[in-house]
């Protein structure tokens, strides 16, 4: 099992989100939690296109941390 990171984003109207290790690998959502249900899936399927293709799975290096700034 791998984890990777996935970086939410408030677009105005809706939620899209992304994976940094994963290039291409997007959803988005009206709310956060559809967004997050649309990009686990999201994943699964990128990874399923890799194995069909005999590409190897990219090992996830992105780290994200929250920085509190005092402003």
């Amino acid at each position: 099992m791998k984890e990777y990171v996935v970086i939410y984003e408030w677009a105005g109207s809706n939620y899209s989100a992304y994976v940094p290790d994963l290039p291409g690998c997007i959803a988005c959502g009206d709310t956060l939690e559809e967004t997050e249900q649309l990009v686990k899936e999201a994943i699964e399927l990128y990874i399923e296109a890799l194995q069909e293709e005999g590409q190897p799975m990219p090992e996830p290096t992105t780290r994200a941390r929250l920085v509190t700034v005092g402003v």
